[in-house]
């Protein structure tokens, strides 16, 4: 997989926190071909979207996903702007559904699946945040990170994918 050098400098490997976490990503498996697929088809421009779920000890447990706009036209090829409307809208009518936004995916055209010093500053604590890996227009992998305890850098996070 391609991987520029920038992911390999002190100020990408900063934002890698190699501790173990016990929390759990679990994500239908339909759910998450729609991101691949949605990824692939935003080939070369970074996409993005929201989870929508629910949150417990174990983990994050995504119900749907929900494109949502990148507005950033300047650099869409390596950074990505939630549309706001899009987030209000869609927070708007969960409420009293018992599920919430609880993450955001956005994908990485030509560069790993790997959270950038970028994509920390913009983070949330308790958000999920799957990116997706897209290597001449494939998506070739998928990861998915939370922010640490501290929130100076992102944490692995297993995903499992369940039955649609």
């Amino acid at each position: 997989m391609y991987e520029p050098d920038r992911f390999r400098s002190p100020e990408y490997l900063a934002v890698l926190d190699d501790q173990a976490t016990d929390a759990m990503f679990s994500i239908p498996s339909d759910k998450l071909e729609i991101m691949r697929k949605s990824a692939e088809a935003g080939y070369p421009l970074e996409i993005c979207g929201l989870l929508v779920g629910t949150l417990n000890d174990a983990g994050w447990v995504i119900h749907d996903i929900r494109p949502v706009a990148n507005l950033n036209e300047e650099r869409a090829a390596d950074r990505f702007q939630l549309d706001p409307a899009g987030y209000q809208n869609i927070d708007r009518e969960l409420r009293g559904t018992g599920v919430e936004i609880i993450g955001v995916y956005h994908s990485h055209p030509d560069c790993p699946a790997k959270p950038s010093p970028t994509d920390l500053e913009s983070a949330w604590e308790g958000f999920a945040y799957p990116i997706i890996s897209v290597c001449d227009g494939k998506a070739v992998d998928i990861c998915c990170w939370a922010i640490n305890d501290t929130a100076a850098a992102f944490q692995n996070i297993e995903m499992k994918e369940t039955a649609s």
